[in-house]
């Protein structure tokens, strides 16, 4: 996965509360077990006139002019509740975001960013709409930045807000690690413990 360390994008507001797994991608849109091919899906009840088509609204956020390429999601409270259908961050992925910035998470969808790469922020509601008042003006110039390695997010003004993260979470994310990669920086430990193992339960092995 791609490392994530400091980012700057164009940030867009979702600030309703509790947009679940069902919304960011609808189950008719989920063809495919792949990874690939989500992002076409990516809040399809909202972002398309009717249901199935591809007739844009014109109406819905991403699809407006100020929030083209938009890598940043501004949420509201509970973001990515409901089922624990991974498609909803591998949609969210391949589209283009990168963090999502919320007061709070589904637990299941939290671990499931954290594991694709894409950053959880957590920060208050006061805070979030501080954020959003401070590139609404022009978002496609006042864009956030994202820095997980000091763990802030800063406004184009130069207002900058702390944020924590689990280190496990934030070392993966940083050093680009799914759950598999991550345990196989302990391959030397795990050989060793193998090698041991083999020697203790050897019919284990047959």
């Amino acid at each position: 996965m791609e490392p994530f360390t400091v980012h700057t994008g164009v940030a867009a507001p979702m600030l309703q509360a509790n947009i679940d797994t069902d919304a960011i991608i609808p189950s008719r849109e989920m063809k495919l077990v792949s990874k690939q091919g989500l992002g076409e899906g990516l809040f399809a009840a909202w972002r398309y006139k009717l249901p199935g088509s591809r007739e844009i609204n014109p109406d819905f956020i991403l699809n407006t002019p100020p929030y083209e390429n938009t890598t940043i999601l501004l949420g509201g409270p509970n973001f990515g509740c409901g089922s624990s259908r991974e498609h909803a961050v591998w949609a969210l992925a391949e589209y283009g975001i990168r963090a999502i910035i919320a007061p709070g998470f589904g637990s299941i969808f939290y671990n499931n960013c954290i594991g694709n790469g894409l950053l959880p922020v957590v920060l208050s509601e006061a805070t979030i709409r501080r954020l959003a008042q401070a590139i609404e003006a022009s978002p496609q110039q006042q864009k956030l930045r994202v820095d997980l390695q000091q763990q802030q997010v800063c406004t184009p003004q130069g207002d900058c807000f702390a944020f924590t993260i689990e280190k496990d979470a934030r070392d993966m994310l940083l050093n680009g690690l799914d759950r598999i990669g991550a345990t196989l920086q302990y391959q030397t430990q795990i050989d060793a413990f193998e090698k041991e193992d083999r020697k203790r339960r050897s019919w284990a092995y047959l």
